[in-house]
């Protein structure tokens, strides 16, 4: 105890070089106590332990009728521990939904999960020594109840290990500085907010500027030893309106970068948002079209959606071997999935494409592996899964795609899922391909989606496999003189494999999606570049219409009374 508190002193006492390196080595430090001396009786001690700690910095603006509502600075530091006993190949790891890690009578006290904001080692291992004595409890537990389930179970000689053994690595990334031109977003976003709420027809909206810096700390009884620094910028216009049948419309710009200089000007910013704002103005007078069954383009940012929604959820590798998930691709490999002329990857490294920062770009995942591009499939070809460190039958190593939001345990997810294609033509043709492919079908007009808010999924067993995309800017073209008229009222529905592969053509530019995905292990950031593609049909069903009122009375900011 002694030598402990001592070596916690005189890491305290010297001037730090890097403050970061103290924390790192604190965080070593405790791990090694763990490693070696941590043991229940005659229970197995742990044979894998790592500790992460995200330090979170955020500053937030946003404003409303030409006045802020939100300016915050937030400090945060979250941890995560792994604890797992057993070996590589069986262990004490079971997915959250059954890790009811306590006995019958309850547990009186769970631990914090959260780091001192102060650089104070000490205090640091303090946090990780209480958090660590708790998760290896409850990996005593999950190993000794697994064993118990097994009993009931037909061993599967197939079925692949627990935990995959990877290469450790060291990596001390630079220092980025948190810039914030606070007084410019203060200014720019009371403008845009004031402009938007003069207008009579768009009774709410929002303007909204953020800052994201997360620096990670990353240590594991491999050897693993990780410090890296991430910024991530967000401006946010949105709109809302209601159109004469009371059906709730809405519009949005948003971007993303690295670098608080790679978001647009004021001016592009301002000519956006006019933009938008008339797009929902023309949005709200549209007619309401009924349910469609028919071909469709949609462009890239949709096209995107789809694939993201359609095929990377089921590609993701926790979902091939979970019974409550309906495993679509789970046996496929080798076997074509999607057309000859369609190609998807994952890539993590990718920083950017056609000039535009890519959300999901990362050096190493949440489990200290190394972000690798993955081909998923190849000339319509399935090759690969997305994999974090739990293995799936034929692929026995992580290729870096385990990520997390916050603290909470990391599963294979998408980072950049990017589109090819081989058979492309240019934007006019495939307008021209869609015009004759409904007159095919005996269709009086083809659709065209040139906007989509995002989508969702349902990948479980319990449910239909079925995926939701909710466009918001649909044309509908003649198909006599290739007329393109605004509608509104529609929601993409279908079946993921049916639908992605009715693939006729794509056009030869891409385009791409930035945002955030969520699903099991939180909401994570994450792009999709893909061409406008034409599908030989699509089904849309009508969205929720609503019939509310809108407000009875003009808003102050429109009528500029008292």
């Amino acid at each position: 105890m002694l030598v402990s508190v001592l070596f916690a002193l005189a890491l305290q006492a010297k001037p730090p070089l890097d403050a970061r390196q103290d924390l790192l080595d604190a965080m070593v430090v405790e791990l090694g106590r763990n490693q070696n001396t941590l043991k229940l009786k005659e229970s197995r001690a742990p044979y894998f332990i790592s500790y992460q700690m995200k330090d979170f910095e955020q500053q937030a603006i946003a404003a409303r009728y030409g006045a802020l509502f939100v300016d915050e600075v937030s400090r945060d530091r979250r941890l995560y521990v792994d604890v797992r006993v057993g070996s590589y190949q069986y262990d004490s790891s079971v997915s959250d939904d059954f890790d009811i890690s306590f006995s019958t009578k309850g547990a009186s006290y769970v631990t914090k999960k959260s780091g001192p904001l102060d650089d104070h080692p000490l205090a640091l291992r303090n946090a990780l020594w209480l958090v660590t004595d708790e998760k290896y409890k409850a990996a005593l537990f999950n190993y000794l109840k697994r064993q118990g389930d097994d009993v009931f179970a037909v061993e599967d000689p197939q079925k692949a290990p627990s935990f995959s053994q990877e290469t450790p690595q060291q990596y001390l990334g630079q220092k980025i500085n948190f810039s914030f031109d606070a007084a410019r977003w203060r200014k720019l976003s009371r403008e845009l907010s004031a402009k938007v709420a003069a207008v009579p027809e768009l009774f709410d909206s929002e303007v909204r500027v953020t800052a994201d810096k997360v620096t990670r700390y990353f240590v594991s009884t491999e050897g693993t030893r990780i410090v890296s620094e991430e910024m991530l910028f967000g401006f946010h216009v949105t709109a809302f309106t209601r159109a004469p049948d009371g059906q709730l419309l809405d519009n949005s710009r948003d971007w993303y970068a690295p670098t608080e200089a790679r978001l647009p000007t004021d001016e592009q910013i301002r000519a956006a948002t006019e933009k938008a704002m008339k797009e929902l103005l023309a949005l709200r007078v549209a007619a309401a079209i009924d349910p469609y069954t028919g071909p469709a383009i949609l462009e890239p940012e949709a096209a995107g959606v789809l694939f993201h929604e359609a095929v990377g959820h089921r590609l993701e590798g926790e979902r091939q071997d979970d019974d409550r998930e309906g495993k679509t691709f789970r046996g496929q490999i080798g076997r074509q999935v999607l057309p000859t002329f369609i190609s998807i990857y994952d890539d993590p490294t990718a920083r950017e494409r056609n000039g535009v920062q890519l959300n999901g770009f990362y050096a190493f995942d949440e489990e200290g592996v190394p972000a690798q591009r993955v081909p998923l499939v190849e000339a319509g070809v399935l090759k690969n899964y997305l994999l974090s460190r739990r293995p799936v039958e034929g692929f026995l190593k992580s290729n870096g795609h385990g990520r997390s939001q916050g603290n909470r345990k990391p599963v294979a997810r998408m980072a950049n899922l990017l589109v090819e294609s081989k058979k492309n033509v240019s934007e006019a043709e495939l307008k021209n391909m869609l015009i004759a492919e409904a007159k095919r079908q005996g269709k009086p007009f083809g659709l065209i989606i040139r906007d989509i808010t995002g989508g969702n999924t349902n990948t479980s067993s319990l449910g239909y496999q079925a995926f939701k995309g909710i466009p918001r800017m649909v044309y509908r073209v003649d198909v006599r003189d290739g007329k393109e008229t605004l509608v509104r009222g529609v929601e993409i529905v279908g079946t993921p494999l049916s639908s992605i592969n009715r693939v006729m053509a794509t056009a030869n530019k891409t385009g791409v999606f930035n945002g955030f995905c969520g699903a099991e292990s939180g909401m994570v950031p994450v792009s999709a570049v893909a061409p406008a593609t034409l599908l030989q049909e699509i089904e849309l069903q009508r969205a929720s219409e609503g019939k509310d009122r809108p407000p009875l009375l003009p808003s102050p900011a429109a009528t500029q009374g008292p």
